[in-house]
């Protein structure tokens, strides 16, 4: 029986010729039958495939051959094989697009001027040892609907383009002399986002060695964390433990049953906004709509073609 696997990965490091990288990366990928997506920018790298286990392996021997990338980290996770649609291998300004292209600084060690990393058991040590630390969401507020660290300052985000005016909107201000740990899925946003916290005056600022992956995976549901971790492949959610510890945060939109399936609105050519949705509410096509009310009336109206006369 076939072992699927989904690798995550990225690495800050300065690319003198991103195309040259593309175009090898590509040609890696289409031999081994990897699917995903990977960015490749002067900065770095940023990319999440997946297939065969075999395949993966060489994967990652491969490109750990380059030696901009011989440190670079793979995370592992279960996959089915069918978890991307093809595979997609682009130049970018930025392999997480911020809009601060020409304000990220990175260098053989990475990025220039970022925030302390912290290993998952770092975190839980300086949350314990002081009573201010403040964890800053550095994803998209969709995704902290399912899950984020207990008490979390969650920006009103729905991009990454929107951190830099969120950030200094001044609503943050009176935990610039805090210790902030910022968190993102698999870390490369916290990169970033914390060395454009620091240079905006955030005086100490921390990020999760790792991301929320490293961090559930050393801690399941008995740490800082609370639900689920939502991932951009077809899974759409994965949890770090099946236990009585899970919390629960997700909630459909329309009738508020337990939840943690996003879905897109029923309003395909206007909106396919993705919400919370239950089951019963997905498989009703009165209910398959994300609130707004010009969905409201693309979903009535679908529910009242397929009403027999």
């Amino acid at each position: 029986m076939a072992v699927n696997k989904i690798l995550l990965y990225y690495y800050f490091t300065p690319i003198a010729d991103p195309e040259a990288i593309r175009l090898w990366q590509r040609d890696l990928c289409e031999s081994l039958g990897l699917k995903g997506r990977i960015l490749i920018s002067e900065h770095g790298i940023n990319g999440t495939v997946g297939g065969d286990l075999d395949a993966c392996k060489k994967y990652v021997r491969k490109t750990r051959e380059y030696p901009g990338f011989k440190k670079m980290e793979f995370k592992w996770s279960e996959g089915t094989g069918d978890d991307f649609p093809k595979l997609s291998v682009k130049v970018r300004d930025e392999i997480v697009a911020f809009g601060a292209a020409d304000e990220l600084k990175v260098g053989d060690e990475g990025v220039i001027g970022g925030g302390v990393h912290l290993k998952p058991e770092e975190v839980n040590e300086l949350v314990a040892n002081n009573p201010d630390v403040v964890f800053f969401d550095g994803r998209n507020a969709m995704e902290a609907q399912i899950g984020k660290f207990k008490d979390a300052i969650v920006p009103d985000v729905n991009t990454t383009h929107d951190f830099i005016k969120e950030i200094e909107s001044g609503k943050y201000d009176d935990i610039k002399d805090k210790p902030v740990i910022t968190y993102c899925t698999g870390g490369i946003r916290c990169e970033i986002l914390s060395s454009l916290m620091k240079n905006r005056g955030f005086k100490e600022v921390y990020q999760i060695d790792g991301g929320i992956v490293r961090y559930g995976e050393k801690y399941g549901n008995k740490g800082l964390w609370e639900g689920s971790l939502y991932v951009f492949d077809k899974r759409m959610h994965m949890e770090f433990a099946d236990d009585e510890d899970f919390k629960q945060l997700g909630h459909c939109i329309n009738c508020g049953a337990d939840t943690n399936k996003f879905e897109h609105c029923i309003n395909e050519d206007e909106c396919r906004k993705l919400v919370l949705m239950c089951k019963d509410c997905y498989d009703n096509p009165a209910t398959r709509h994300c609130g707004q009310d010009a969905c409201k009336e693309v979903a009535a109206k679908a529910a009242a073609e397929l009403k027999p006369v």
